[in-house]
């Protein structure tokens, strides 16, 4: 782990030395920024960097004719794998409250870094933005800036029982941020009563408080990750009331945070398989197989993260009527899909393996 990491500080260097000029001081570098990109990277790959420890290991063994000398004495294959299987639950476990407690609080300085230094603040304008903010309150932008939290054509439409009870419509609207209040400009309310009366005012200015925030409008993406997963939980389920576009990429890091960790048991039952013969080769052969499948595993972890997030992979369309008593997200199904085609292979070469 050490040694991959320290290749990917020293990529990161050479790709953002020109943006640590920008007045980032060596203390903001260190501590605000690299200490925390080990703890996300680390935690992120952890999985990956087990599989080939394993491989390492249990190779070396295997080439001194040691797994041969275990079997032979009577020790059964099961019992091999048991301080494997030990292993792979501390890593877990550890790897499991590093992503649900703890990193999102290492990425908020990190974010923060990146932001002032990097890649700058700046959201891009949204445009044609249509958001649920609470059951029965639609809001409507024609376009909108997220750091200038204002935005242009703007409407809040309120319903009861899918019936119009009033609109307010403003050619331009922008947050007040010292009263916490949205200055209208140009505005329009309709009213309509239960007995079908309309009364329609309009002024030159309002500043009034409406239900929503600029964050329900235009959320950034790279906030889900200084959530833990209480927060993250609660977000996902507000912006499923909005219709946010992006809900699949906050359901993709929900199930992310669980799904990594527990492919540590994936990897290490096919480490073990794959590593515990003695072939020609030996230690580099295996290394290499291992790294082929960490490529793959990778290649097809941002595959079907693109199939969900395109609609192009759907539970209905894959799974058909075989799951249909369990309620999966695409996306969900997404995250999980790698661990369980390599789960697949696991079985395989467990199965293949000399016992």
């Amino acid at each position: 782990m050490i040694l991959i990491l320290a290749i990917a500080i020293v990529f990161d260097i050479s790709e953002k030395i020109d943006d640590f000029q920008n007045g980032a001081t060596m203390n903001e570098i260190v501590f605000d920024y690299y200490i925390n990109f080990i703890a996300f990277y680390g935690n992120l790959f952890s999985a990956l960097i087990l599989f080939i420890s394993t491989i390492w290991f249990t190779s070396r063994i295997a080439s001194n004719t040691e797994i041969v000398a275990i079997l032979t004495s009577g020790t059964s294959f099961n019992r091999l794998l048991r301080p494997y299987l030990i292993g792979a639950t501390l890593i877990c476990l550890l790897s499991l409250t590093l992503n649900h407690l703890l990193v999102p609080q290492t990425n908020i300085k990190r974010i923060q870094f990146e932001e002032k230094y990097i890649t700058g603040a700046n959201r891009p304008i949204n445009q044609k933005v249509h958001r649920q903010v609470l059951p029965g309150h639609y809001v409507y932008f024609e376009t909108y800036s997220g750091i200038r939290q204002s935005g242009y054509q703007f409407t809040y439409e309120t319903f009861d029982n899918h019936i119009l009870t009033s609109k307010l419509s403003a050619d331009f609207i922008r947050l007040d941020t010292a009263t916490g209040k949205w200055r209208l400009d140009n505005y329009k309310i309709r009213k309509l009563d239960s007995a079908g009366t309309e009364s329609i005012a309009t002024g030159r200015k309002l500043d009034t408080v409406l239900q929503f925030t600029s964050e329900q409008i235009a959320p950034k993406l790279n906030s889900i990750a200084t959530m833990n997963s209480k927060e993250l939980r609660k977000f996902i389920v507000q912006e499923e009331i909005t219709g946010n576009e992006n809900i699949a990429s906050y359901q993709m890091e929900m199930q992310r945070r669980s799904s990594y960790p527990l492919s540590s048991f994936v990897f290490v039952l096919l480490a073990v398989s794959l590593a515990s013969q003695k072939r020609r080769g030996g230690l580099g052969v295996n290394i290499a197989i291992g790294l082929v499948l960490c490529a793959v595993y990778v290649f097809a972890m941002q595959i079907s993260q693109t199939f969900a997030s395109t609609g192009v992979l759907s539970t209905d369309r894959w799974l058909g009527r075989a799951l249909t008593w369990v309620t999966i997200q695409p996306a969900e199904f997404a995250i999980w899909l790698p661990n369980l085609l390599f789960a697949a292979i696991a079985l395989w070469s467990y199965n293949r393996a000399p016992k």
